[in-house]
């Protein structure tokens, strides 16, 4: 099958769980992260995406931001475990890599906010063998039909999709999947106007220091924190960013291992 076909069929599985925005963001072979943000599924630049993709650019994809919505992610799933999960809630199921697991999209029977998302994917990847890194709530995930190039140019293609599972029914959440768990929160709640770590630091840095170090206790990979503090600091650090980021990231990483014990 063609690779449009594979993109066309993961957007048509989340218009029908009643997702309909999306935050469309692309890695470039230097690192830097292009971002479309909030827009229509019918308005992604799939042309300009797929230009870049094939220069070497990775392309990623999520439910937009800021907005809750009826469905949930895993990553890293083994591919049996996906398509049976999938085949049961009417899922969609995507092969990233030959070698590697799946991307784990399912409906649920209602729609969650990033913080019950992140409680209700922790729990589904603790069952399910998922990455436990990859449960923020807002975490990107591979656009199918596209080249996975940190894997070496393989293509990122649909292994299953809702309408192979009729009669399937949407993931229901009860009421105590989502209770927190004490030992972690979510970063993610609010990055656009970070706190610091404790009332002794109030600047950039130190706002940006609490910030990593959140994102690390939720199971946020290092070098997903990484790449969003560069993001953040370029402006501010000009060209020293990424030495800048990489020492606070190994720092924070240290601190997060001291609390953990």
């Amino acid at each position: 099958m063609r690779a449009a076909w594979h993109t066309e069929t993961m957007l048509a599985a989340w218009r029908s769980a009643r997702v309909g925005r999306a935050d469309l963001a692309l890695r470039q072979p230097s690192g830097a992260m292009l971002w479309q943000a909030d827009l229509a599924l019918e308005d992604l630049p799939l042309a300009w995406a797929r230009a870049e993709n094939a220069h070497g650019a990775d392309i990623y994809i999520r439910p937009a931001r800021g907005l809750d919505w009826p469905m949930v992610f895993l990553d890293d799933v083994a591919p049996l475990v996906a398509e049976q999960t999938a085949r049961a809630h009417g899922g969609l199921a995507i092969l990233t890599s030959p070698a590697g697991g799946c991307h784990l999209w399912l409906p649920c029977e209602r729609p969650l906010d990033e913080a019950e998302r992140h409680q209700t994917q922790r729990n589904l990847a603790g069952r399910l063998g998922g990455d436990l890194g990859s449960v923020s709530g807002e975490h990107l995930g591979r656009l199918a039909g596209f080249k996975n190039w940190k894997r070496g140019g393989c293509w990122v293609n649909v292994v299953f999709q809702p309408g192979w599972a009729p009669g399937a029914a949407p993931l229901p959440v009860p009421a105590e999947a989502l209770q927190p768990d004490p030992r972690r929160r979510n970063p993610a709640l609010n990055t656009s106007a970070p706190a610091a770590r404790s009332g002794r630091d109030g600047s950039p840095s130190g706002q940006e220091w609490g910030w990593v170090c959140r994102m690390l206790e939720s199971g946020c990979r290092p070098e997903d924190a990484y790449w969003a503090l560069v993001e953040k600091a370029r402006e501010r650090r000009g060209e020293d960013a990424e030495r800048y980021a990489r020492r606070t990231v190994e720092r924070a990483m240290a601190n997060v291992r001291g609390q953990l014990g």
